[in-house]
C-alpha cells in the first residue's frame, strides 16, 4: 500500500481529464503547465480525490483540514470554488467536484493512481543517493520547529513550513525539495551539511515558531548547506488574530524576502566561480536589478543576460531577464525610444509565453507593456493572470494600481499598493510602488500626500529616476511651495537635461479623457516650478 487513501497521506500521483496531481511534490500540473495552489486547496482537493468513492461531508472537511476549527460555510465554499478552477472545473460545470445540497460533496472525475516519487515520507530516515536536482539552485525548507508550550500550535506551525514550501517553489530558478521529504527530519537534531548532501541542495532553511502572549514570533535562518555558515536571519512579529488565516501572509513575507536574499547569494557565488555556467550569469543579472532600475544597472543587468543565453539560448529566465529590462527602459518617460523598446520586449514575451505559458513574471510583464501602449485593461488582465499564477507576485498590484490611474480610476490605486507592501513589507522594490502611489495621488489632485510619497522614494533610493523629481516639483507648486519646487525641477534636469513639457506629453500613456485632464493639471505644475515648454 502506498498511502492511505483515507486521509491523502503518502505518495501517490492522481492522474484525471488533463490534470496530474502529486502528492510527495504538493504539485498540481494542467497538461504541462504548474497551477499555483494555495495549501489548504490543495489539502482540500487531496482529501476529495482520496475519498472519492463517497460523499464527504462538509463535517468531514472541517475534521480533517481545519482540524475541527470554526470555518465559514463563505469560506468553505471560497476555497472549493479555488479547488475547481484549479482543475478547470467550476460551480455551474461540476464535471469533477459535484455539490450535493445537504450532503456534501464527492470528486466524481475519473481517476487513475500512479505512485509517486520515491521519498522518505514513511520511513524513518531519508533514502540513500537522491535522484539528479535540475540545473539550478536548490533548497529545503526544514520544518520548523514549535517552541510553543501549546502543543495545538504544532498544527500552525506546520502550516507555515507547509506554505512557505509552497511559496518558495514558485520562486523563478529556484529548485525546491518537495514537502513530504523535508518533514522526514521533523523533530529530529540533524546535522545541516550531512542533510545537504543527503538531498543534494545547496541552502536550508530553518527556523522557529512561538507563540509569546497575543504575539506570534517566527525566527527564520537561510544556511549555506556546504559550510554549515549562516547566509541571513531575521524575526517576524505579529499579532496573533485568525492564527491559522495568517500562515498563508506569513509565508508570503518570508517568501518575498527570501526570494532577495537568494539572488544575493547566488550571486556572490557566480561572482567567484572561474568558468560562469548560464544560470550563474542569470543570478548576477538579476542581482542587478535588484539594485534598481537605474540605466547603469539595467544595462549591466542585460550584459549579464546577454552573456547567460550565449551560453544557453534556451535559458527562459534570461529571456526574461531581457524583456524586463527593455520594458523597464520603454516605460521611462525619458526615453526617445521607448515604443520601439517595449515593441522589442512585446514580441520576445509573447514568444516567452507561447512555449513557458505559466511564467508569472513574464505575464506580468506583458501586462505592463499593455499598460504602458494605451491598453491599460488588457494590461491589468495580464498582471491579474500573473496573480493567478503566483500570488506573492507583490509588484503586479503596483502596475495594476498604476493602469487604473491610466484608466481614469486613480482612487483605487493607493489599494493596490496597499497590498503589495502587504505581501512584501521590506521589499528592495518598494521606493517604485511609492513612485506609482504619488502618480496617482497627483492625478487626484491631493498634492500634499503625492509630494510625501515622492519625498519618502527619495529617501530610502537617491538614485530614483528623474520622472520622480519632475512630479515631485509638480505637487510641490501646486502646494505654493515654489522655490521647493524648481529645486525639485533643476534636480531632474541634472539627471534629463534635454527633458521638456513637450517630452512630458508625448510620452503619455494613456488616450483616457479623465487621465488626460488630470495630467494636464501635472503639467501645469511642472511649467509653474520652471520646466521649459520645448
Amino acid at each position: 500500500m502506498i498511502g492511505d487513501r483515507r486521509t491523502g497521506i503518502g505518495s501517490l500521483r492522481y492522474l484525471f481529464e488533463n490534470c496530474a496531481f502529486d502528492t510527495d511534490r504538493r504539485e498540481l500540473r494542467r497538461k504541462a503547465d504548474v497551477i499555483a495552489i494555495a495549501p489548504k486547496v490543495f489539502d482540500l482537493l487531496n482529501y476529495l480525490i482520496c475519498n472519492r468513492e463517497r460523499v464527504v461531508s462538509k463535517d468531514d472537511l472541517i475534521r480533517t483540514i481545519w482540524q475541527g476549527r470554526i470555518v465559514s460555510d463563505a469560506a468553505l465554499t471560497t476555497r472549493l470554488n479555488a479547488a475547481r478552477n484549479a482543475i478547470g472545473d467550476s460551480g455551474d460545470q461540476q464535471r469533477l467536484i459535484k455539490t450535493l445540497p445537504r450532503k456534501g460533496f464527492r470528486f466524481v472525475g475519473t481517476v487513475q493512481e500512479a505512485p509517486g516519487p520515491a521519498t522518505a515520507a514513511i520511513t524513518a530516515e531519508p533514502p540513500g543517493p537522491a535522484p539528479a536536482l535540475p540545473d539550478k539552485p536548490s533548497l529545503v525548507v526544514l520544518p520548523f520547529t514549535n517552541l510553543s508550550p501549546d502543543p495545538e500550535q504544532e498544527y500552525f506551525v506546520d502550516g507555515v513550513t507547509e506554505s512557505l514550501t509552497t511559496d518558495l517553489s514558485r520562486m523563478d530558478g529556484i529548485f525546491v525539495i518537495g514537502r513530504n521529504t523535508a518533514f522526514t527530519y521533523k523533530g529530529k537534531h540533524v546535522d545541516l551539511k550531512q542533510v545537504g548532501r543527503d538531498l543534494d541542495v545547496r541552502y536550508l532553511l530553518g527556523g522557529s515558531v512561538q507563540r509569546d502572549g497575543s504575539r506570534m514570533r517566527i525566527n527564520v535562518q537561510l544556511i549555506e548547506a556546504e559550510t554549515g555558515s549562516q547566509l541571513w536571519a531575521e524575526r517576524f512579529d505579529k499579532p496573533v488574530a485568525g492564527l491559522f488565516d495568517m500562515q498563508d501572509e506569513i509565508g508570503a513575507r518570508l517568501a518575498n524576502q527570501l526570494g532577495t536574499e537568494l539572488v544575493t547569494a547566488e550571486a556572490r557565488r557566480a561572482a567567484q566561480a572561474p568558468h560562469p555556467d548560464s544560470m550563474d550569469l542569470y543570478f548576477q543579472g538579476k542581482a542587478s536589478l535588484n539594485r534598481g532600475t537605474a540605466p547603469i544597472n539595467l544595462t549591466q543587468a542585460r550584459t549579464f543576460f546577454e552573456q547567460a543565453l550565449s551560453l544557453d539560448a534556451g535559458n527562459v529566465e534570461a529571456q526574461v531577464g531581457m524583456a524586463f529590462v527593455d520594458t523597464m527602459r520603454g516605460t521611462s518617460m525619458m526615453s526617445g525610444d521607448r515604443i520601439a523598446r517595449l515593441t522589442v520586449a512585446e514580441t520576445a514575451l509573447a514568444e516567452i509565453l507561447a512555449h513557458t505559458p505559466s511564467h508569472a513574471l513574464a505575464h506580468c510583464l506583458f501586462g505592463i507593456v499593455q499598460i504602458f501602449t494605451k491598453r491599460a485593461a488588457q494590461g491589468i488582465a495580464e498582471c491579474e493572470r500573473a496573480l493567478e499564477l503566483d500570488r506573492n507576485l507583490a509588484t503586479a498590484y503596483t502596475w495594476i494600481g498604476l493602469g487604473k490611474c491610466y484608466l481614469g480610476r486613480a482612487e483605487e490605486t493607493e489599494a493596490s499598493i496597499m497590498e503589495a507592501f502587504r505581501l512584501s513589507p521590506r521589499d528592495n522594490r518598494a521606493f517604485s510602488w511609492m513612485n506609482t502611489a504619488g502618480v496617482a495621488k497627483s492625478y487626484l489632485a491631493a498634492d500634499e500626500a503625492a509630494a510625501s510619497w515622492f519625498s519618502r522614494s527619495i529617501e530610502i533610493n537617491r538614485n530614483v529616476a528623474p520622472f520622480v523629481y519632475f512630479h515631485l516639483a509638480a505637487a510641490l507648486a501646486h502646494l505654493e511651495r515654489i522655490e521647493e519646487a524648481r529645486a525639485s525641477v533643476q534636480a531632474a534636469l541634472a539627471l534629463e537635461p534635454d527633458f521638456t513639457l513637450s517630452h512630458f506629453h508625448a510620452s503619455a500613456p494613456t488616450d483616457h479623457p479623465i487621465a488626460l485632464v488630470q495630467r494636464a493639471r501635472i503639467a501645469d505644475g511642472m511649467r509653474k516650478a520652471g520646466l521649459p515648454e520645448a
